[in-house]
């Protein structure tokens, strides 16, 4: 039996933990999640359906291109619905599923806590900053 050396080892427990961290499911939800303007989507979407134009303005930071692309990634992912009405022009909407609808809780969880907390966070960086001079 051939012995490993120890980046061998290292090498194989990186690439067992990586497989770990690809099926955790905390981990995927916490990749979907955490994505810069997914939450943001996700909380204008909270209050009704609103067309794409109705969300470019409500997220000016936004580029054209990241909004599609969020809004897609949150329609593959099963949180928002694409709805086409057929008419002159065609009308496309967005809206939550209930899957979707059961995420925006946790979210507003997360940012209620985060402005609680954001001073401590600040806080402690500046006395770990100032420590390290």
């Amino acid at each position: 039996m051939a012995t490993m050396t120890a980046a061998q080892r290292r090498a194989a427990a990186k690439a067992a933990f990586d497989e770990y961290m690809a099926m955790c499911p905390s981990h995927q939800v916490l990749e979907i999640i955490g994505s810069k303007w997914v939450s943001l989507v996700l909380s204008r979407l909270a209050d009704g359906p609103r067309r794409y134009a109705e969300l470019a303005r409500a997220l000016p930071g936004a580029s054209a291109k990241m909004l599609t692309q969020t809004l897609r990634t949150l329609e593959r992912d099963g949180f928002v619905a694409r709805d086409v009405t057929p008419a002159v022009p065609v009308q496309v909407s967005y809206s939550l599923t209930p899957l979707g609808e059961r995420i925006v809780p946790l979210l507003a969880a997360i940012k209620a806590w985060a402005d609680e907390h954001i001073g401590q966070i600040h806080a402690a960086r500046d006395r770990y900053d100032a420590a390290r001079v």
